[in-house]
């Protein structure tokens, strides 16, 4: 696929340089919630043009704003953090340097098919690393992974609701049996992101959560792709249930893709001290004053409460598709946060070849959309991630495009397409 060249956007919208319009699917790689030329965050931005750095000293004030406008709005007891990281990579770690200080432990727990970051540190704890392990010595004696909540392709073949939670009351026997003994914390996405868009269970945070109290154990929320308003909650972890004693937002908390990440946590855990955890490019005001403004604008009631009813029909439509395409195998999601897994119809097996074709055939159409995880994990989940701001009629235009794609593949009569509006 050779990439255009995108000289402007309006929203969900692109245009590249030959005047071509394209529709972001994927809100750039997630960090884009609030689209392209967003006038609210770019007003903002331009004060801070003439003066886009300072060291962090001189910023506290605009963090201490950005910190505090997130602990009002974090579920749970949430009530310190920080804002001196620009990547999920980073802030991962900070939360993880901070649970094994507080607690004096060691060991990190994780979940089969997660994804926590692409430094040497956060893939070795990563449980779906793709082949990053193949180039560097990423491996960690302290890291431990346990299975997902995965109803689909289930780890223990078991039934939901009948099978007891068996992916929590598992952990037990990995921790007494696999671990040091030594546990600081549990890390894990409300949804596994990168892993196959996979939505735990009703009831599941409650269980891990459970466990996570009898054992003393911290969890820590990576809210970096559910975060922001991404599920239709400001966290996604309000949606699910979750009640974390960390939790770490990046990605689309610079709103239109400035760089910029936070920990927020329980007060035992603010425990580290400022050179224990710091980058020289962490709590630029270009980043803190695109985060300011959007944090107000995505915690608006109204706004997410649009987002859950557009997100609603995403769903519906995307379900729709399932019920007459054969290789797709489940549908999943909530908020603007969706995933289809295609299969090989006869067998149920994952079809990573396909999922790619289909995404090849979408970018022909000029619809974004990307694939999670890569060969030789299974690599057959389509993402449908578009901006939080993403009208209806660009939502069924999304939906259209890969409708097409698919009446290819497979050799269905397709519905006739229509063109997308101009910026």
């Amino acid at each position: 696929m050779k990439s255009p060249i995108f000289v402007r956007g309006e929203g969900a919208k692109l245009v590249d340089s030959n005047g071509e319009f394209w529709l972001d699917g994927a809100s750039g790689t997630f960090n884009v919630p609030m689209g392209y030329g967003n006038e609210e965050i770019t007003k903002q931005l331009e004060q801070g043009v003439s003066l886009p750095f300072l060291s962090s000293p001189f910023v506290a004030r605009q963090m201490e704003e950005v910190v505090s406008k997130l602990c009002e709005l974090a579920p749970g007891d949430l009530t310190h953090g920080s804002a001196r990281d620009i990547t999920g990579s980073s802030a991962n770690e900070r939360a993880i340097k901070a649970a094994q200080k507080a607690s004096g432990e060691s060991d990190v727990l994780s979940l089969f098919l997660s994804h926590h970051g692409q430094s040497s540190w956060m893939t070795a704890i990563s449980g779906n690393a793709y082949r990053r392990r193949d180039i560097i010595d990423s491996r960690s004696p302290h890291s431990l992974k346990v299975p997902a909540p995965y109803c689909y392709r289930c780890h223990f073949k078991a039934r939901y609701p009948s099978c007891g939670f068996l992916c929590v009351e598992s952990i037990n026997d990995y921790i007494e049996y696999a671990s040091s003994g030594s546990i600081a914390c549990f890390i894990v996405e409300p949804v596994l992101g990168n892993g196959g868009n996979i939505v735990p269970p009703p009831g599941y945070f409650e269980q891990l959560r459970k466990l996570c109290d009898e054992r003393n154990i911290c969890l820590i929320a990576d809210e970096v792709q559910t975060g922001v308003g991404r599920t239709g909650y400001f966290f996604g972890s309000e949606a699910l249930g979750l009640e974390p004693d960390m939790a770490v937002l990046a990605k689309g908390l610079g709103g239109v893709g400035l760089p910029i990440a936070a920990v927020i946590h329980r007060e035992e855990y603010d425990v580290l001290e400022s050179y224990e955890h710091a980058s020289t490019g962490a709590g630029g005001l270009l980043g803190l004053s695109a985060a300011a403004t959007t944090i107000d604008a995505v915690s608006d009631p109204e706004f997410l409460a649009d987002i859950r009813r557009r997100g609603e029909i995403l769903g519906e439509m995307l379900e729709e598709l399932s019920h007459r395409y054969r290789v797709i195998g489940d549908v999943r999601g909530l908020g603007m946060m969706w995933g289809i897994e295609m299969v090989d119809p006869d067998t149920g097996a994952p079809a990573p070849e396909l999922a790619m074709s289909i995404i090849e055939s979408a970018f022909e159409q000029h619809n974004l959309v990307l694939r999670i995880s890569r060969p030789p994990n299974r690599g057959n989940v389509i993402k449908v991630r578009p901006p939080l701001v993403t009208t209806e009629e660009e939502l069924e235009q999304i939906v259209l495009r890969i409708d097409t794609t698919l009446a290819e593949f497979t050799g269905t009569q397709r519905k006739a397409q229509h063109a997308i509006g101009g910026l």
